[in-house]
């Protein structure tokens, strides 16, 4: 096996700058189609909070108040739990931005809410305005553990006659 090989001439210096114009300009027509193509949330943080922020694998707890362009309200909640994950794309970006504690107005553009869709009160093309505080969030998982010993108790107190020994339980029956 033989390699044959083959002289290359040198880039002379007026092609070796059009070369890097070339790149330059396409860096920033991908920077332009990059920030003008995709629709984007408006975030304004009013009161900040603290600590993590949730991801979309969780369970928040929130106040919040929702209008639209006209200043009508559409939707308000004083402790409203909603999973992070099965909101509208723009709601969900907003809370995982969010920390504990913190207030916030964030507007949602119709791409990222509802889209061409009416949805209740909400008409179709609508951007949404929303103020917004993060009480509180936890993990899918602990919210689950915490379903589960709520069931628990509610089933030991609403057993007929409560639970063996708890206060106003029947007294068991003398054994022969």
């Amino acid at each position: 096996m033989s390699v044959t090989t083959v002289p290359l001439r040198p880039v002379s210096k007026g092609g070796l700058w059009l070369m890097w114009i070339g790149l330059i300009a396409l860096l920033v027509a991908g920077a332009a189609f990059a920030f003008t193509g995709t629709p984007k949330i408006g975030f304004e943080t009013v009161k900040a909070g603290t600590g993590p922020s949730p991801t979309t694998a969780d369970v928040v707890l929130i106040k919040y108040e929702g209008k639209l362009d006209n200043g009508t309200v559409f939707d308000a909640n004083e402790q409203a739990p909603m999973q992070v994950s099965q909101v509208v794309p723009g709601f969900s970006q907003a809370l995982t931005r969010m920390q504990k504690g913190g207030k916030y107005k964030v507007t949602i553009p119709p791409a990222l809410g509802y889209g061409d869709r009416a949805v209740g009160p909400i008409p179709a093309g609508s951007t949404l305005h929303f103020d917004i505080e993060l009480i509180d969030f936890r993990t899918e998982a602990e919210v689950r553990a915490m379903q589960q010993m709520m069931q628990q108790q509610q089933m030991m107190q609403g057993a007929p006659g409560g639970a063996p020994g708890a206060p106003g339980a029947p007294a068991p029956a003398p054994q022969r």
